[in-house]
């Protein structure tokens, strides 16, 4: 077991977290060297000797053998994990933005200097999706990953659903807690998850998928009229991330809201909890479970990722080493249901089969079979349209 010396980037709620569950963990033998921070005037609940302000400081320590990178900025992150890679430094990332934009060219640059990039803390929270996808999924028979990865929707959702609360009333009480950010965007339309199953994807099965070319929709359009539609029929709604095997032995992405019914597992993961089902040949479905953000539940996740460093765990990404991965294909036909108020909005769906329509006093809804690279299509423009769509 290896002595680590950790330089921390970013002091936030998970940096926090992180400083307190290792000043209680006697699992590993660590030491916080320094905490970068980049505002000097900002209020912090833990006040630190710790603190620098010097971004060098830490790279340039060569007593410093893994650095921890829990930053907002994907951009500085990028760099941040490059130069530390680089400089003969292990690393732990939580920036799963970053790491779904630049995935392929990490995994080369740890090839190339021996070092270990570790990110089961950017999947899923507290849940160790990466890990026992490289571990113990690691061979062609997984058939689908469904999850949901964003705890801020899913609390949302929850509201909604629960307490009868509409989404504006639901989203303002996921902020004062806490759970949503000023700016809920990444989380509500669902780019939060997107980036989430781009990673679990290349672990799931050794395939790389740009996040462009992923059909995404959240959350935030959601109205009564969907409520009322879903509760009819005995279903909820869940923001739902999903990466699933063809039949030709393809594979198709998405994220979007999805009608679950009380037979599906994820159907009762409520709260700000994330829950996934690994599906596959011979073992049928499997549950995981758990908090999906906060302090300890990521912090706790982070520390488990520095651990594994100790006994210098690297992830072997088996899938593209030993496997042929699966082809990217958005040619498949999805089961959806589309709200809208205006016959020129529902003329951009190009629906394959149509299974019911009803048209009201204002508000219309239309359920169908539509080919999902259609909806990629027009993924750029769904988000200024009076419109929500859900998976059936």
């Amino acid at each position: 077991m290896k002595k680590l010396n950790i330089g921390l980037y970013g002091f936030g709620v998970v940096g926090q977290g992180l400083y307190t569950v290792l000043q209680k963990s006697k699992t590993v033998d660590a030491t916080l060297s320094a905490i970068c921070v980049r505002d000097k005037n900002k209020k912090r609940e833990i006040e630190s000797p710790l603190l620098t302000f010097d971004r060098q400081k830490i790279l340039n320590d060569p007593a410093v053998n893994v650095v921890v990178e829990l930053i907002d900025d994907a951009d500085d992150a990028y760099h941040l994990v490059k130069e530390a890679l680089k400089k003969g430094k292990n690393v732990v990332s939580g920036n799963k933005k970053m790491l779904a934009a630049h995935l392929e060219e990490l995994i080369n640059l740890q090839e190339e200097t021996g070092k270990s990039l570790l990110y089961d803390a950017s999947a899923c929270g507290s849940i160790p999706i990466i890990r026992n996808l490289e571990e113990y999924y690691d061979n062609d028979l997984l058939k689908s990953i469904t999850g949901i990865l964003n705890g801020s929707s899913n609390y949302i959702l929850t509201q909604i659903f629960q307490e009868d609360k509409d989404y504006a009333t639901a989203l303002k009480e996921a902020q004062a807690l806490g759970f949503a950010e000023s700016n809920p965007d990444f989380d509500v339309q669902g780019y939060d998850a997107l980036y989430k199953l781009v990673i679990i994807t290349a672990h799931a099965f050794g395939t790389i998928v740009p996040h462009g070319d992923i059909f995404r929709f959240g959350i935030n359009k959601i109205n009564n009229f969907d409520v009322r539609f879903a509760k009819e029929k005995g279903l909820k709604i869940k923001l739902v991330a999903k990466v699933m095997k063809t039949e030709n032995g393809n594979i198709s992405l998405f994220v979007a809201p999805q009608f679950v019914s009380k037979e599906n597992y994820i159907y009762n993961v409520e709260e700000e909890y994330n829950g996934v089902v690994i599906e596959g040949e011979f073992y049928d479905k499997q549950f995981m479970f758990g908090k999906g953000a906060g302090a300890f539940p990521t912090g706790s996740a982070v520390l488990s990722d520095i651990t594994a460093i100790s006994y210098q765990y690297k992830y072997e990404y088996k899938k593209q080493k030993f496997f042929t991965p699966p082809v990217h294909t958005q040619d498949i036909l999805l089961p959806v249901y589309l709200r809208y108020d205006h016959e020129k909005d529902l003329q951009l769906f190009d629906f394959e089969e149509i299974t019911e329509k009803y048209e009201g006093s204002g508000t219309h809804y239309i359920t169908g079979k539509i080919l999902l690279k259609n909806l990629l299509k027009i993924n750029g423009e769904l988000g200024n349209l009076p419109v929500f769509v859900g998976i059936l």
